[in-house]
């Protein structure tokens, strides 16, 4: 690839958008920002806060304008929310302004990646964590598939070989 196209990994919590995307960011030489991260950053406060403080239509605005200014930068790997494709504005980036990989992950996967992580602001509520992920992906795969360039599923693969996986994708689509 002569020319540093944005790649951007969405796809639900525990499909490993983050690891995945540093393996795939080193590889290819580019840089690589984790957008919840980077507003955890830029808010100074995690995500938990932000969602206490100014709850998910809060966290949601932010989310889509530090979206909008990632997604112009050029040679860029992005990991994006899980729930960064709700709203319509994120999803036309997205698609806009570079390649967009769906990482896709089972429920049974998603709960036990998840199962010890206190950091998930939408899984800390009231009910079953499993029917949680199950509401949740009802509502969101359709969004994934819409702009998904390319889709793989991440359920038994470690990142470097997923992360290889997806340069040889994208060795194909550019081919």
């Amino acid at each position: 690839m002569a020319e540093k196209r944005n790649i951007f990994l969405i796809g639900p919590m525990g499909a490993g958008k983050s690891t995945i995307g540093r393996q795939l960011a080193q590889l290819l030489n580019m840089d690589f920002v984790d957008s919840d991260a980077e507003i955890e950053a830029r808010a100074g406060a995690d995500i938990d806060w932000i969602f206490d403080l100014e709850g998910e239509e809060g966290f949601r605005r932010r989310e889509t304008r530090l979206l909008d200014e990632l997604t112009q930068r050029q040679g860029t790997v992005i990991s994006t929310g899980g729930g960064s494709i709700l709203a319509k504005e994120n999803r036309q980036y997205l698609s806009a302004r570079g390649l967009v990989i769906y990482l896709k992950t089972s429920v049974d996967k998603q709960v036990e990646r998840t199962q010890r992580d206190k950091k998930r602001p939408l899984l800390q509520g009231e009910g079953d964590v499993r029917t949680i992920l199950e509401n949740l992906a009802e509502v969101r795969n359709p969004l994934y598939e819409e702009i998904a360039d390319i889709t793989l599923t991440t359920e038994d693969q470690n990142a470097k070989t997923t992360a290889t996986h997806i340069i040889d994708l994208m060795n194909d689509i550019s081919a």
